[in-house]
C-alpha cells in the first residue's frame, strides 16, 4: 500500500469516526493508528543493555500517542515493500555493520523518498563502511569517556523534541564524541557543556541532539540513551517522543542547517555518474571529486536545495573548463543556476568561482557537468547560500584597523613588517591572513572581502581605528565607508593615541569627523541613543582631565576605555578593548550595573584569543589561547551572563583583523607559508582545513543572533 493511501485510509477512517462519534459512544470503538514506525535493534558489535527497556518504552510511547510499533532485528525487514508500511525507523542503539547493499539501498531510496530515520545512542556506532548512512545520521562516534553526569544546553526551545527543556539540563548517561562536528550539516537542538564533565573532545561547540532533511525525507539523533534509567526519565520520554513525531513526518519543526557556515567536500557525494575521487594533495582532505567529463554528475542526499540562493566552489582545470549545473532533485531535475569554471593551468591550481541561484526548489542537490571533449575540471569544496542572510546586529561591533599596506598599492610595506619581519611571507604575527599581506587601499580586493566577511559575521558595525586627521587611515576613509555601505555596514570610530593628543584635540577631531564623513549613510547613528556617532577613546586614562568633551557629549557618544567608573566623568559610557581580561571579566559587572543606573553605554569587548610572540619578540604579555574557539565561547559567556558582564548594551570585539596582536576573526590561512611557525584555525568548533578559515566569523554570527540588549 503507498504511502499516499495510507494517508487517505487515515483521513477516511477519521472522518467517518467523527461521524459515528456524534450518533453513539460504543465501548472500546477501534480505529487505526495515526503512523506507524519500524524499531530497529540489530548489533554487529557492543551490545547496550539498555536495548529491551528502549523497546519497552517506545511501545509503551506508541500505545499513548496512538502509533504503532514493530520491533526487529531481522535486516530483512529492510525491503522497499516492507519499508513503505512505515513514516519512520528507529535505530535504537544499534552498532556495526547491520545492512547489506541490497537492504541498505532500500533504506536510502525510502528515506530520500520521504521516510523518516531517528537515531539513538549507538546509531552513531554504526555502518561505518557507507558513506549515504554518516551523511544520515549526521556524525559517527568516534569516543566516549566514563558515565557521568553532565549538562546539556538547549540551542533550540521550539522543536518538538526539545520545547520541553529549560535553557540547561543537568542529567547522567554516556558522552559520545564524534568523529566530526556534525553542525554545518544540521540544525543542533542541544550541546554539550564540556566544562561540565571529564573526557569530552569536541571543545566549546559539542553537538549532542540534531536533526536535518535528508532527501525527501526527515532525520533525527541524540546522542543520549546509554543507560537504563535514560528510558525512565520523562524528559528523555518526552525528547524521544517529539524526535519521532519530527521524523515520522507528523509535525513540522526548523530542521535546516544553518545558512553558509559549512564547506561540504565534493568527493562526498552519495549519487553519481561517471566521476571518482582524485588525490591532490593541496586539495580540502587531499581529494577532489574528479575524471569529470561532459554530462557526468555527482547526487549530495544529505543536501537539501530549500532556500539556497548561493552556489559556491573551489575548482581547479588543466581541462577543458566547462559549466557546473546546480540541480535540485535529480540530475535533470530543476535546474537552479549554472556557473562557469576557467582552466586553472594545472589540477592543483584552485580558483574560486560563485553565482546566484534563481530558481527555486526542495529536494537534494545534484551538479550536473557540461563542457567539450575529454577531461573537464575538478570540484574540490563547495557551499550552498541560503536566501535570507542573518540580519546585522548594530549591538555588536567589530574594531576593524585599515592600517596595513603593500608595495603594489601603497608603495610599500606598512604594519605587516612590525617586528622586523620580512614581507609578504614572513609577517609580524602569529596567524596568517587568508588574503595574504593585503594592502588596506584595496578597495576593490581586500576591503570589499572584508565587508562580506563582516557582514556574514552578522556585525552590524565596524569600529574603525583613526590615528588623526590627514593620516593613512584618514585619507582611506571615505572609500571604507563606501564599501561598508555596499553591504549594510555602520562605520564607528576608534580615536588611538597619536603623538600630543589631548582632550581639546580629541574635542576637534570629533568635530571634524562628524563634518567630513558624518553624512555619509554609512557613519553610524545609534538610534536608541539620540541618532549620535560613536567614538571609542582609546588609552583614556592616560589624560587625567576630559571636561572639553561636554562641548561633543551631547551630539555623539563617547566611550571611555576603562572599568573604573570614578575615571568617566565626561563620558557617554565605557568599554575594555583588552582581549585578556574577557576570560576573567574584571570588574565587568560592576561597570554595567553602573552604567545602566546611570543612562550609559557599557561595551564590554570579546575576543578569540591573543598571542604577539612575532610582532613583539620577547614581549612578556600573557597570551590567551584559542583553545579551539572555547576562549571565545568564555568571554561571550562573561559579556552575557549579567551575573558577570553587567548587561551590555553593546559587545565589542577584538578585533576583526588585529593580526598583530592574534585577536583577529578574520580569516587566517589554513596552509600558510611554511618555516614561520604560523597557527592556524584548525579544530576551531569542529571545523579543520579551509573550512576553519571563517569559523570565528560564523560563531560570532552564532553570538550576535543571541545578543539581546
Amino acid at each position: 500500500m503507498s504511502r499516499l493511501t495510507r494517508a487517505l485510509r487515515r483521513a477516511t477512517s477519521a472522518a467517518a469516526l467523527a461521524l459515528l462519534g456524534s450518533l453513539l459512544v460504543p465501548s472500546g470503538t477501534a480505529h487505526a493508528a495515526t503512523f506507524d514506525v519500524l524499531v530497529f535493534s540489530k548489533t554487529a558489535g557492543f551490545r547496550h543493555d539498555a536495548i529491551p527497556t528502549g523497546l519497552d518504552t517506545l511501545r509503551t510511547l506508541g500505545t499513548q500517542n496512538d502509533f504503532t510499533v514493530t520491533t526487529t532485528e531481522d535486516a530483512g525487514a529492510f525491503t522497499t515493500t516492507n519499508l513503505a508500511q512505515y513514516e519512520a525507523v528507529v535505530f535504537l542503539n544499534t552498532t556495526g555493520d547491520v545492512l547489506n547493499a541490497a537492504q541498505q539501498t532500500a533504506f536510502q531510496t525510502y528515506v530520500d523518498s520521504g521516510g523518516g530515520y531517528l537515531g539513538v545512542h549507538a546509531a552513531a556506532d554504526t555502518e561505518y563502511d557507507w558513506p549515504y548512512y554518516g551523511q544520515l545520521v549526521g556524525a559517527w562516534f568516534q569516543s566516549h569517556p566514563a558515565i557521568q553526569s553532565a549538562t546539556l544546553r538547549t540551542e533550540d526551545r521550539t522543536h518538538p523534541a526539545t520545547a520541553h527543556l529549560g535553557a540547561t539540563w543537568t542529567r547522567t548517561d554516556e558522552w559520545y564524541n564524534y568523529r566530526a562536528n556534525p553542525r554545518p550539516n544540521v540544525h543542533v537542538l542541544q550541546t554539550l557543556d564540556e566544562s561540565t564533565y571529564s573526557g569530552g573532545s569536541m571543545g566549546s561547540d559539542h553537538p549532542i541532539t540534531w536533526c536535518h532533511g535528508q532527501g525527501q525525507g526527515r532525520s533525527f539523533y541524540t546522542g543520549l540513551g546509554h543507560t537504563i534509567e535514560s528510558y525512565a526519565d520523562p524528559a528523555f520520554r518526552s525528547l524521544l517522543l517529539g524526535g519521532l513525531r519530527y521524523a515520522a513526518g507528523q509535525v513540522t519543526a526548523n530542521c535546516a542547517p544553518p545558512p553558509g557556515t559549512g564547506q561540504i567536500e565534493a568527493e562526498s557525494f552519495t549519487s553519481s555518474f561517471g566521476v571518482q575521487a582524485a588525490g591532490h594533495a593541496p586539495a580540502s582532505g587531499g581529494q577532489t571529486l574528479g575524471y569529470i567529463d561532459n554530462g557526468d554528475w555527482a547526487g549530495y542526499a544529505a543536501v537539501s536545495t530549500t532556500g539556497a540562493r548561493t552556489f559556491t566552489a573551489k575548482v581547479s582545470s588543466a581541462g577543458a573548463g566547462g559549466r557546473i549545473e546546480v540541480r535540485s532533485g535529480s540530475a535533470t531535475g530543476t535546474l537552479l543556476g549554472s556557473v562557469a569554471v576557467p582552466v586553472t593551468g594545472g589540477w592543483e591550481t584552485f580558483t574560486t568561482v560563485s553565482t546566484t541561484l534563481t530558481a527555486t526548489a526542495t529536494g537534494p542537490l545534484f551538479l550536473r557537468f557540461t563542457g567539450g571533449t575529454g577531461a573537464l575540471f575538478d570540484v574540490d569544496t563547495f557551499s550552498l547560500g541560503s536566501q535570507t542572510a542573518q540580519a546585522l546586529s548594530d549591538d555588536v561591533q567589530l574594531f576593524y584597523y585599515p592600517w596595513y599596506g603593500s608595495p603594489a598599492v601603497n608603495g610599500s610595506w606598512r604594519h605587516w613588517q612590525q617586528g622586523d619581519r620580512t614581507p609578504p611571507g614572513d609577517i609580524g604575527a602569529d596567524l596568517y591572513p587568508t588574503l595574504g599581506a593585503y594592502d588596506s587601499g584595496d578597495l576593490q580586493g581586500a576591503v570589499t572581502q572584508h565587508m562580506e566577511w563582516i557582514a556574514r559575521s552578522g556585525a552590524g558595525v565596524l569600529v574603525y581605528s583613526w590615528w588623526g586627521r590627514g593620516g593613512y587611515e584618514d585619507r582611506l576613509a571615505r572609500g571604507v565607508l563606501d564599501a561598508a555601505q555596499n553591504k549594510g555596514i555602520k562605520v564607528a570610530w576608534h580615536l588611538e593615541p597619536y603623538a600630543g593628543r589631548t582632550a581639546a584635540s580629541t574635542v576637534a577631531d570629533i568635530q571634524y569627523i562628524n563634518s567630513t564623513y558624518g553624512s555619509h549613510p554609512a557613519f553610524y547613528r545609534s538610534a536608541d541613543h539620540g541618532n549620535k556617532g560613536a567614538y571609542y577613546v582609546f588609552q583614556s586614562l592616560d589624560i587625567p582631565d576630559w571636561t572639553a568633551l561636554d562641548q561633543v557629549t551631547g551630539s555623539s557618544i563617547v566611550l571611555a576605555q576603562t572599568t573604573d567608573t570614578t575615571k568617566i566623568a565626561h563620558f557617554s559610557g565605557m568599554y575594555t578593548y583588552d582581549g585578556i581580561a574577557g576570560a576573567t571579566a574584571p570588574g565587568w559587572k560592576q561597570a554595567g550595573d553602573h552604567a545602566r543606573a546611570n543612562g550609559l553605554i557599557w561595551a564590554p569587548s570579546v575576543a578569540p584569543g591573543y598571542i604577539d610572540d612575532r610582532a613583539v619578540p620577547g614581549n612578556s604579555t600573557p597570551t590567551v589561547a584559542r583553545a579551539n574557539g572555547a576562549a571565545y565561547d568564555r568571554q561571550w559567556n562573561n559579556a552575557l551572563d549579567p551575573a558577570i558582564g553587567g548587561n551590555p548594551t553593546w559587545v565589542s570585539v577584538t578585533s576583526f583583523n588585529e593580526w598583530h596582536e592574534g585577536s583577529s576573526i578574520e580569516p587566517a590561512d589554513s596552509t600558510p607559508p611554511t618555516g614561520h611557525g604560523y597557527q592556524t584555525y584548525d579544530g576551531a568548533y569542529g571545523r579543520t582545513g579551509a573550512d576553519a578559515e571563517t569559523a570565528y566569523l560564523d560563531r560570532t554570527a552564532y553570538w550576535a543572533a543571541r545578543f539581546t540588549p
